[in-house]
């Protein structure tokens, strides 16, 4: 607790804390000059003198200690402890953007790994961090498509919403490329941002689905909305392992990229071919530096004193010492 409540506060005059060098000073004085401030007679022998002890003896240090806590605890409210808030203003225009992911069965393949929807997942939620101020929505589809999180600023519910994907999510198997790609672009066409754009991930191999890919491209043209289309994958034989029977086979991955380089041409955005992680995450770089955002981020921090606890900390060690020293522990000439 007091780790924490260190590291959330700032000082300002830390300086001050080089004050702390007279407790050492102080402990070494009391060590040294305590025995000189104790009253004392000369015998003849201390042969049949026994050792007195009492709770005032083993306890006489008590005051000193009160007093070191007391100066600690008056350096430390001297340094000006401030727990510090950090605001920020955002203003300027965004870009609305909605990420529309292919959640099909063919999306579990793994010549990505551990597959493609996973490195999809984790690539996006890069992206994601990259975009401060922009409005970003998440459609998926397979058979049929869902809007998983309408367009927010709320990045941490998207990101929330990307982490729980998974292959099976929609019940039908299949990739409905056509009413993915309608559904993202209904999430924008009411938008009032001057910039709306669509990334579609996909392995681009169409098939089910009420609205073909034509009748989707359409609709972004109309409402002005760039789609940029990632093809994940490779036309190239893969081997495959079974995870339940370990063995190998190799298998030939379907990958139809024509369908996604017509879309995003037709709507003024830009394909991109992911045949590897990073191939991924650098389509996902170059769209961000193509798509930027006129944000203009303002910082402000508050400061609250604190040193007040210090200070009744100090003046009540301060008083239990008096009352101690001239009553318990006072002592007669």
């Amino acid at each position: 607790m007091l780790y924490n409540w260190w590291l959330e506060n700032t000082f300002a005059y830390p300086w001050v804390f080089a004050l702390l060098l007279i407790l050492p000073l102080l402990i070494y004085w009391k060590i040294k000059n305590g025995d000189k401030q104790s009253a004392s007679f000369k015998v003849s022998t201390t042969l049949y003198l026994k050792p007195i002890l009492n709770w005032r003896i083993t306890y006489r240090g008590i005051p000193f200690v009160l007093r070191c806590l007391a100066l600690t605890a008056l350096i430390i409210a001297i340094a000006r402890p401030q727990e510090r808030f950090n605001e920020e203003q955002i203003s300027g225009e965004g870009i609305d953007i909605v990420l529309c992911f292919d959640i099909s069965g063919s999306m579990t393949e793994q010549d990505f790994k551990p597959n493609r929807l996973e490195a999809a997942k984790e690539i996006a939620t890069d992206f994601v961090h990259r975009r401060t101020g922009d409005r970003i929505g998440v459609v998926i589809f397979s058979s049929q498509s869902f809007t998983l999180c309408p367009i927010t600023v709320d990045h941490q519910t998207v990101l929330s919403q990307i982490n729980s994907i998974q292959n099976g999510y929609l019940t039908e198997d299949g990739t409905a490329i056509g009413s993915g790609l309608a559904t993202s672009v209904d999430r924008l066409k009411d938008s009032p941002s001057k910039t709306k754009i669509i990334v579609l991930l996909t392995d681009g191999v169409d098939f089910g689905g009420i609205i073909p890919p034509d009748i989707a491209e359409q609709l972004a043209k109309e409402y002005n909305i760039k789609v940029y289309c990632i093809g994940i994958g490779t036309n190239s034989e893969i081997a495959i392992t079974d995870s339940v029977s370990k063995t190998s086979q190799k298998r030939k991955l379907s990958f139809n990229e024509n369908l996604l380089q017509h879309i995003s041409s037709q709507t003024g955005g830009q394909y991109f071919n992911a045949t590897d992680k990073q191939a991924l995450k650098n389509s996902y770089e170059t769209i961000n530096k193509l798509e930027k955002s006129k944000i203009v981020s303002t910082s402000y921090a508050h400061f609250t004193e604190s040193f007040l606890p210090f200070v009744f900390f100090a003046l009540v060690c301060v008083i239990i010492e008096f009352v101690l020293t001239y009553t318990l522990f006072d002592r007669f000439p």
